[in-house]
């Protein structure tokens, strides 16, 4: 299920110096045998192998990322940039997260598993073993979590001053001066369609019998996860979550799953906002469990939304006809944990702000809204809570609107604020660079030489 586990999704790297070279994985599968390995840089201690500038040539290649420039200057470059930040980390003791990198690599492995089919097929694809493949995920994600907070240590006192930020927007010619897309805060009351008991105790019935199977040898969790799991990512892996941390589970899914020590057993059936469960045991490591569950959802009547929908057009009324706060409303009758206590009000994920853009709202609410002048309300509407892969009936309040405009002091100072670190973040860390250049030994091969480099420094 797509949010049962908390944090599945891609390590941010932020910086395209830690994209280049960071993973050469795939290039096991695909790299050319004829291919005469050699030196072709060195950056302090530390060789680059033509070998790895021609995987990342390749995996760029195949995953249609386009390298600016020839490919056999910036790559070797960028990965001796890589090489700087390390031999600094290095020197300064920054290390990484061991529990972070393993937890990582785990929902990285999951993943392509995911993708490919099967830890078999993924090997098979790869042409290494799963131990191998997982080794050199490690160096890799251990490398990009070091570059990160060497970059995050170098750049951790830049804090434009308010004098400093109105300078900085006075150099700007109007042309740079960038548009704010139309921004909106929006407010949401959220309900959920009664389930009826003889929905919820068809889904238990169904969930005892698979128990029953297993338990009597008649069939296999894992058979019966990919056929019947509506956790449809999971069920693809038989229902495999691969290796997570309790707090990475829902509360009471966790606290289930991580008392449980015989992998030919089956849990007892838990309920969660996503559903109902049954769970097997698989492996633990230290902190960490890997399980397979099977997740079945109760299925809602249209008679159930309507139900909803007339509860909801109730509340309006209160709010629009007889006066009560929205605010109020959200207190008494909301059903959505995650605006609750805010009043209804949405924090936009990306961001951590109130503000959205109208393509960064779910867009049911987006089509909702757009007509609404600030503090009306919607209509009462069904939509998709990807949060809980479940449908809700909501009523949507505009709490503040601003159109498009280009970027002022008076009101958008963090955005001209963000610009003018972005600025200095880049200049310091590309100054470091340069100084970099000259303390360390580097030797390029005559034959990579020719480069017209974004750091000239690199030839001496």
């Amino acid at each position: 299920m797509n949010k049962l586990v908390i944090g599945h999704g891609r390590l941010a790297i932020g910086n395209w110096v830690l994209a280049i070279g960071c993973w050469v994985l795939a290039m096991g599968c695909m790299a050319q045998d004829n291919i005469i390995d050699e030196v072709i840089w060195i950056v302090g201690e530390e060789a680059i192998l033509r070998s790895e500038v021609e995987d990342e040539r390749l995996r760029a290649q195949y995953e249609g990322q386009p390298i600016a420039g020839d490919p056999y200057c910036v790559i070797p470059e960028q990965l001796a940039i890589q090489k700087l930040f390390l031999h600094q980390a290095e020197l300064d003791s920054v290390e990484a997260n061991e529990s972070s990198v393993s937890s990582q690599v785990d929902m990285r492995m999951n993943y392509y598993i995911s993708q490919i089919g099967s830890k078999e097929k993924m090997e098979e694809y790869f042409r290494k073993t799963s131990s191998e493949i997982r080794e050199e995920m490690m160096t890799s994600v251990r490398n990009q979590m070091i570059i990160q907070q060497m970059q995050s240590k170098l750049t951790e006192k830049i804090d434009p001053t308010p004098a400093e930020v109105r300078r900085f927007y006075n150099t700007l010619s109007a042309d740079s001066i960038p548009m704010v897309p139309a921004q909106v805060e929006v407010q949401v009351l959220s309900i959920e369609p009664a389930v009826p008991l003889e929905e919820t105790e068809r889904i238990k019935a169904r969930l005892r019998e698979f128990t029953d199977r297993v338990h009597a040898g008649t069939a296999d969790f894992s058979m019966l996860a990919r056929l019947y799991s509506e956790d449809t990512e999971s069920a693809k892996r038989g229902g495999e979550l691969g290796f997570v941390g309790k707090g990475q589970l829902v509360s009471e899914f966790a606290d289930v799953a991580f008392n449980l020590t015989d992998p030919k057993r089956v849990s007892r059936i838990v309920q969660t906002e996503y559903g109902y469960h049954i769970i097997q045991f698989i492996e633990r490591k230290g902190e960490r469990i890997n399980c397979r569950h099977i997740l079945l959802k109760p299925r809602v009547s249209g008679d159930d939304k309507v139900k909803a929908i007339a509860r909801l057009d109730s509340i309006r009324t209160l709010v629009v006809d007889s006066g009560m706060p929205f605010e109020a409303a959200v207190a008494h009758f909301s059903e959505d944990k995650n605006t609750l206590m805010s009043g209804g009000m949405m924090t936009n994920p990306n961001t951590g702000a109130t503000k959205f853009e109208y393509q960064d709202l779910p867009p049911e609410i987006a089509r909702q809204i757009y007509g609404l002048n600030e503090g009306e309300v919607s209509m009462p509407f069904v939509m998709m809570d990807k949060t809980k892969n479940k449908e809700v009936c909501v009523i949507a309040r505009l709490k503040s609107k601003r159109d498009s405009h280009k970027a002022n002091l008076t009101d958008d100072f963090q955005v001209i604020r963000g610009m003018l670190e972005q600025q200095q973040r880049a200049e310091t860390i590309e100054n470091w660079i340069k100084n970099k250049q000259k303390e360390i030994y580097v030797h390029v091969d005559p034959a990579w030489r020719g480069c017209d480099f974004q750091y000239p420094g690199w030839v001496r």
